[in-house]
């Protein structure tokens, strides 16, 4: 069987309305007593010979309203690791774009990292070319971003403190830097963290970062490292992320979410969430509110 969840911030009439469109559409197919959390999330399940095109079908259903769909197969729901973006993902900004603006050179820092994300430039030349900007840029200017710059996405420190009281593990994997990552895995609670590492002399910048770069690659490198390292399968991993570096990892994984994502991410991860917060991927999973640990 597979499980059909709808999740957005709507009114609790626009979730039944929604469900009675749905049933009328295939009601022999679709489970009579769907699980709802009004104003939240709409859950129900469909048979295996109603789910091909049923996603496309649905989001063509939704398309004028504030509303997540999503299809997902009912069977090992529940992960057992969850693997994150880091930038525009659990937090609400890009941390080189931060720096950039401490530097004097936000707007062309700002520029390339959108390119980059969106998958118009390669992200390792993309990445030297934004550091050489803030070469000289004083160490404290770090500090500084995260003091005065950097919140957390909303139902974060929900999604990470509901999966670990289920006993999965959480990592987060960013194209970042281990200057910020250490500080967000700390806070929301991350088993751990790999970033690529700022290089620092006489408490400055020096333009430059510890090789190897870690990018698209890596990050399917560390999913595979650390589900080796569980003992469990891609499979039983929730990736989740936001850039054009994310998606080889998005793919893999066995729940793989694009986040408020760049267009050619959306068009390549089938699970999107345009609408909700983080907490969309504990409905996604199966978990209802009452669930929840905060």
């Amino acid at each position: 069987m597979d499980g059909l969840r709808c999740h957005s911030h709507s009114s609790p009439g626009l979730q039944r309305n929604q469900r009675e469109d749905r049933h009328g559409a295939r009601r022999s197919d679709v489970d009579a007593t769907p699980v709802a959390v009004p104003g939240e999330a709409l859950q129900a399940t469909v048979s295996t010979a109603t789910a091909p095109g049923l996603d496309a079908e649905l989001q063509q259903l939704v398309r004028d309203l504030p509303v997540d769909v999503a299809v997902v197969p009912a069977e090992n729901r529940r992960k057992r690791l969850l693997i994150a973006d880091m930038d525009s993902t659990m937090i609400g900004q890009e941390c080189i774009d931060e720096l950039g603006a401490l530097a004097g050179v936000g707007a062309r820092i700002k520029d390339i990292t959108a390119s980059a994300m969106r998958g118009e430039l390669d992200f390792e030349a993309a990445l030297k070319a934004r550091l050489a900007l803030m070469k000289d840029l004083p160490e404290t200017a770090i500090a500084k971003v995260l003091k005065e710059r950097i919140s957390f996405t909303s139902g974060g420190r929900t999604l990470l403190a509901t999966m670990k009281a289920n006993g999965a593990y959480a990592a987060l994997v960013s194209g970042g830097f281990v200057q910020f990552t250490h500080y967000v895995a700390r806070e929301l609670g991350f088993d751990e963290h790999r970033a690529n590492e700022l290089l620092i002399a006489d408490g400055r910048l020096t333009g430059g970062v510890r090789e190897p770069i870690l990018g698209q690659d890596a990050k399917v490198s560390a999913l595979d490292d650390i589900t080796a390292k569980l003992e469990i399968t891609p499979e039983d991993a929730l990736a989740v992320g936001d850039g054009a570096n994310d998606i080889p990892m998005l793919r893999k994984a066995g729940l793989g979410v694009a986040l408020h994502a760049k267009p050619k991410v959306q068009e390549q991860v089938p699970v999107r969430v345009n609408y909700g917060d983080l907490t969309a991927l504990l409905y996604l999973q199966g978990y209802i509110s009452a669930e929840f640990t905060s």
